[in-house]
């Protein structure tokens, strides 16, 4: 599913990224951990299309998602392969305010055109496998935080993306829905075979990936 070698990244005279190479299985659910400063969230960034890796011709960098590679697409094309094939689930929630649940859900929809009686239909599903069917006309500032990571992880959901991208989903929770998500994302794997990458520090969560990768220095050392 993910397929990467050689990934570089500088800012300036800082290199953040050294050569990273990663390789995740269709229906993994893995976790990336290591100190801060070490990389995860920029290499999150360029495997979710919303960062580049620096001279990917210099250092010969590959990187294919759903066996598609994406690195020298244009920007419109990186677009529309972005909505198609990879959700994402943040620390904070990133719910539009002036929104109800459900129009913060339907968003990414709405940006690829789809059928809106088909999307509506999927995500009322969506919202009763996560729990807040009652919560669907609710806007952000009417829902637990608990609740708004539901939400965002039901947006992240409705265009049925092969991959999941969660940068530190449960950092802005409380140890309770903390652990609700993290049962959350193996019960949506196990019935959508969606592949799910996770930056996090909570070691909890961590130990119950598939597998845990650790990165150091700006490359996975395990």
């Amino acid at each position: 599913m993910i397929r990467a070698s050689n990934i570089h990244k500088s800012y300036g005279d800082l290199e953040v990224l050294k050569g990273v190479d990663i390789h995740i299985k269709t229906g993994e659910v893995v976790s990336i951990v290591g100190e801060s400063g070490a990389g995860k969230s920029t290499l999150l960034q360029i495997l979710g299309t919303l960062d580049t890796p620096t001279n990917p011709q210099k250092y010969d960098t590959e990187i294919f998602l759903n066996d598609q590679p994406f690195i020298y697409m244009s920007d419109k094309q990186i677009s529309k392969f972005r909505n198609q094939n990879i959700g994402f689930v943040f620390q904070f929630h990133q719910l539009l305010p002036e929104f109800t649940a459900l129009e913060n859900v339907l968003l990414p929809t709405k940006i690829a055109g789809a059928n809106e009686k088909e999307t509506l239909e999927k995500a009322y599903h969506l919202f009763e496998d996560l729990k807040i069917a009652e919560r669907i006309h609710h806007k952000p500032n009417q829902l637990s935080g608990g609740e708004a990571q539901r939400v965002a992880v039901a947006r992240a959901l409705i265009n049925s993306p092969k991959i999941i991208y969660a940068d530190e989903p449960t950092g802005n929770l409380d140890s309770k829905n903390a652990d609700d998500l993290h049962r959350l994302f193996f019960d949506l794997r196990d019935k959508y075979n969606q592949t799910f990458v996770i930056v996090t520090h909570n070691p909890q969560l961590a130990e119950i990936t598939d597998r845990k990768l650790v990165m150091k220095d700006g490359l996975i050392i395990e």
